[in-house]
């Protein structure tokens, strides 16, 4: 494997978007928010046209449920955006783009509680104050919590008596109804804007300084499941991409093998064609046991400027052998996973750290590693 000279891992301030996008080592990288974690069949086919016209080729699944699309000439980005205009996917002000940062549980039906909710939430945006780029909020309101392992500063979940607002980093939320869900959501903001400063840019962050208002820490939210896995639901065919790397291309004859009438995504590289029964794809995860579906891997070196290895055919290698959660990094910054791995390989100076149960950034148990050491059956 071919590796580039090792960079310090430099941390934006704020997530790509349509109108922001962010420039990575293989063009723009274009991110796409949809409303409701919904794509119509028009939109979904059109935005695999722009991948494959304008991009690499692929769309990305993300793990704030969003898809974006990588390797965009910054020449092309104006008509890029025009395109998606034409789809309905852009935001007019950018300034709303930026607040459309919403997760919101996929499993929905057309005007149950869910769908009436995240209504109101995205009427009441132009009410919030300024708030940090990555700040977002979650809609996980369904019979069950499954979001619950997903980041998100202000969380929308079910409670035993109805329905709860929590702020990220305490377990107990305030009770709320559908009428009164604004407003709380509007309180709860402007209360977070006047605590955060900046070196404390998240609700988390600020909760180990302020404690919140008496009454919005009383009620638990209902006990959460594991997320979904590959297979059929009673929404459609959930289907797993691995890496979160979609072919588009390959999504297209979805499309026209399936006549699917919309495209729902998922915050865990997870997407679901709506209404039909699991397509025959070579493509794309079918079933729940496949090795890849333990494993994260970023784009890595050469599509990165930040990494100084590549990751992702590592990773596909070292998939059926390891046992727990894999992380492959291409650096200290972590891109495709937040959280703790069992093994976690991070890029460093051309080699790779192995880290077991932590992070990229945490202190290595080996370092040096190259791909083929690795691969030959080095103790990891």
């Amino acid at each position: 494997m071919t590796v580039r000279a090792a960079q310090p891992p430099q941390i934006k301030g704020w997530c790509p978007g349509a109108h922001r996008p962010m420039m990575s080592g293989d063009g723009l990288v274009v991110r796409i928010r949809p409303r409701r974690a919904r794509f119509t069949a028009e939109q979904a086919l059109g935005l695999c046209d722009l991948a494959l016209d304008y991009g690499n080729g692929f769309v990305d699944l993300t793990n704030r449920a969003n898809l974006q699309i990588r390797g965009v000439a910054p020449e092309a980005h104006e008509m890029l955006l025009q395109a998606l205009n034409k789809l309905a996917l852009l935001d007019a002000d950018p300034a709303q783009e930026n607040r459309r940062n919403i997760i919101v549980t996929p499993f929905w039906r057309a005007g149950d509680l869910t769908d009436r909710l995240v209504r109101t939430v995205l009427h009441a945006l132009d009410a919030l104050p300024e708030l940090p780029a990555k700040v977002g909020m979650i809609i996980d309101t369904g019979p069950v919590p499954i979001l619950t392992g997903n980041s998100a500063d202000f969380r929308f979940e079910r409670s035993p008596e109805g329905l709860v607002l929590r702020a990220d980093g305490c377990a107990l939320g305030r009770p709320v109804t559908e009428a009164t869900a604004r407003d709380a959501l509007l309180e709860m903001a402007h209360w977070f804007d006047r605590h955060r400063d900046e070196t404390r840019r998240r609700m988390a962050n600020v909760l180990t300084r302020h404690a919140l208002p008496q009454g919005w820490t009383t009620t638990a939210p209902i006990q959460n499941q594991p997320p979904p896995v590959p297979g059929e639901t009673q929404t459609g065919a959930l289907l797993g991409a691995p890496f979160g790397q979609v072919d588009a291309a390959a999504l297209r004859a979805l499309f026209e093998t399936t006549n699917a009438p919309a495209l729902r995504v998922t915050p865990w590289r997870l997407f679901l064609l709506e209404g039909v029964e699991m397509p025959q794809t070579s493509h794309f995860i079918t079933t729940p046991g496949d090795p890849l579906l333990a494993v994260d891997a970023c784009p890595g070196a050469p599509f990165c400027p930040q990494a100084s290895v590549e990751t992702r055919e590592l990773a596909r290698a070292l998939a059926p052998n390891i046992k727990g959660r894999l992380h492959v990094s291409g650096c200290a910054k972590s891109c495709a996973r937040r959280t703790a791995a069992d093994t976690t390989l991070s890029g460093r100076d051309g080699t790779f750290d192995l880290v077991k149960n932590g992070h990229p950034w945490d202190e290595p148990d080996k370092t040096g590693l190259t791909p083929d050491v690795i691969l030959a059956g080095a103790d990891l």
